[in-house]
């Protein structure tokens, strides 16, 4: 919050090319460190605090709900921007799901914390035919979200089974969300198995290598105190798996996230191809 006020307060005082400056210098992404090459995920949970700690949820519950009451534009992982950042690639592929489904957009976003995309999105998915935004989440995420957040269309669900005999969506969503999955392969053989007809992935890390790499994402201290293991993908086997599960590749795209000589976040526009 105080970094939000900072950044409200630097754009009404401060000329426009020192702005520009400081917007490049003190981006979200550049503050988190990624830190070490493990062997295992063990290894890495180990000099980790892990996404338990209390003050996570607490700091989101906080952002968000300022969001919700208008009272902030746009959250992104807890941190609150004057401006909202779109993923437009996302917001195509979404769009898109919807043209091809008669105005209709019904989104599994697993991993969706308590509506970042949703919020996100929401200027746009107001003028669909019919929109149902579904979150799968961690337990105590889910019970946040009915109690606080939850409307005619933003639901939450606390597992992926329920999520699809209630709601019945057709796209799913993983943004931020595979690269902090200990056995990330598994979870997509499982969420898959359901048949989703679109695919969107956002904000995923590639090592540039062509190898995959197990770091420590460490959260710079003024977001909050927490790091956590992170894995970082080989795109070739990536594209390789989704094309195997009977996915069209309809885009890759550069996610918000930016990119380095070592790595680049990384998304994908998918579709299931008819049988």
């Amino acid at each position: 919050m105080i970094m939000y006020k900072l950044r409200k307060i630097a754009k009404n005082y401060l000329p426009p090319i020192l702005l520009s400056f400081l917007k490049k210098y003190f981006s979200f992404g550049q503050n988190i460190v990624w830190k070490g090459n493990y062997s295992s995920w063990e290894d890495a949970k180990r000099v980790s605090t892990g996404y338990e700690a209390p003050e996570i949820l607490e700091n989101v519950r906080a952002s968000m709900l300022k969001v919700k009451k208008g009272e902030a534009v746009y959250e992104r992982d807890s941190v609150l921007f004057d401006e909202i950042q779109y993923s437009w690639p996302l917001l195509a592929g979404l769009m898109y799901a919807a043209a091809k489904s008669g105005g209709v957009l019904k989104v599994c976003d697993f991993g969706g914390s308590l509506g970042s995309t949703y919020y996100q999105c929401k200027k746009f998915l107001d003028g669909l035919k019919e929109v149902i935004w579904c979150i799968v989440e961690q337990r105590h995420f889910v019970d946040i979200g009915k109690k606080e957040f939850e409307d005619d269309r933003l639901k939450f669900c606390y597992d992926i089974a329920t999520c699809k005999r209630e709601y019945n969506p057709n796209v799913l969503v993983l943004s931020s969300v595979l690269q902090y999955i200990e056995k990330p392969y598994d979870l997509l053989e499982e969420l898959l198995k359901h048949n989703f007809e679109f695919v969107i992935i956002d904000r995923t890390p590639f090592n540039s290598e062509n190898r995959e790499v197990i770091k420590v994402q460490v959260v710079p201290p003024w977001i909050y105190k927490a790091s956590y293991p992170c894995w970082f993908f080989d795109m070739g086997k990536m594209k390789g798996y989704l094309i195997s599960k009977g996915y069209k590749i309809i885009e890759i795209f550069d996610a918000l996230d930016g990119k380095s000589e070592k790595y680049e976040f990384k998304g994908f526009i998918l579709e299931k191809e008819n049988d």
